[in-house]
């Protein structure tokens, strides 16, 4: 009888930290936070963020939000196609020991779609507006974080999409700011 193959020890190391980070969702505060973080992860954040800049900025703050909104659409499409190609199980339902602490928004764990959008948003936000530093890198560590603690993702789903989502940043700015600064 065939035995079946052994994680390797990369499947194994991810597992191993997103297991402990999990763990800290055990402890209520720990949960509430990342959750609420995850929450306004899932948008929320970010469409009162775009509202900020056109109320504080006028038609500079309009380009800044358009400037969000356009690369949000691609982070979007890049991040579900990349999610039907790679089908990789949810930490939680791979392994019994992790616990979902939130539902999830869809059934796939690569790569991380609150993590890609927050570090493009984030990216991009400060090419406009690099004084929201304070603010945006902060929560976007934090998303990234819940992500893990929450038990959706592991953490190499999240280091993958803070790459993608920084290379999509980077490409947007290269390309819109000299179209709509």
């Amino acid at each position: 009888m065939p035995t079946a193959p052994q994680p390797s020890w990369w499947s194994r190391s991810d597992s191993g930290w997103c297991l402990r980070a999990n763990r800290a969702g055990a402890r209520t505060g720990v949960r509430r936070y990342f959750a609420a973080v995850s929450r306004l992860g899932d948008g929320v954040f970010w469409y009162l963020l775009m509202a900020a800049m056109i109320l504080v900025d006028g038609l500079d703050g309009l380009a800044a939000s358009a400037h969000l909104a356009i690369t949000g659409a691609a982070a979007l499409t890049l991040y579900r196609a990349l999610k039907r190609w790679t089908k990789r199980p949810r930490p939680f339902a791979a392994d019994g020991r992790i616990r979902a602490w939130v539902a999830p928004l869809d059934e796939f764990s690569f790569p991380s779609g609150h993590t890609l959008h927050a570090v493009a948003f984030t990216v991009v936000a400060l090419a406009w507006y690099p004084a929201l530093a304070w603010l945006l890198v902060p929560f976007t560590a934090s998303v990234a974080l819940s992500r893990v603690v929450l038990g959706l993702h592991y953490p190499s789903d999240v280091a993958a999409a803070t790459a993608i989502g920084g290379a999509l940043a980077g490409l947007s700015i290269g390309i819109g700011m000299p179209l709509l600064a």
